[in-house]
């Protein structure tokens, strides 16, 4: 299926950088990588709040504002157990022809969710749900 993007594999970088940044145990809402960058969205003050932070080639940046009013599922770095080399498999076997532009791990009430943002080859948007070995759970346009 080629070569994956890098940004498969910054999920776990950025994910690391934080923790050597704020310690163990943090509980994040969201983490979405693209070419560009990866942001970490970290859940604090009981989860009402977030610290959003971008990984821009291999390093942190430092945290934006404390965003209040935040609300939903959160998971740990540990819950994040999705293969990198694999992924992507059931998105470029069922669909060879689109492109996976993005990766986004939601917490889920119980650990993660894999949400790939693709393109498909007639140039419609999916957000495609796959389990941590590549299979596709749901497919949504968007």
């Amino acid at each position: 299926a080629g070569e994956r993007p890098g940004f498969i594999d910054d999920v776990f970088a950025a994910l690391a950088a934080v923790v050597a940044e704020r310690g163990a145990g943090q509980r994040y809402f969201e983490v979405t990588a693209n070419a560009q960058f990866t942001n970490v969205f970290v859940a604090v003050d009981d989860a009402t709040a977030a610290i959003a932070y971008a990984f821009v080639d291999g390093e942190l940046q430092p945290p934006a504002p404390k965003q209040t009013g935040a609300e939903g599922a959160t998971f740990a770095a540990a819950d994040v157990v999705y293969d990198p080399a694999l992924v992507l498999s059931g998105v470029t076997g069922d669909l060879p022809n689109s492109q996976v532009d993005a990766i986004s791990v939601y917490g889920d009430g119980v650990g993660a969710t894999y949400v790939l943002a693709a393109t498909s080859e007639v140039g419609g948007f999916l957000d495609i749900v796959v389990g941590p070995e590549g299979q596709v759970l749901s497919v949504d346009p968007v």
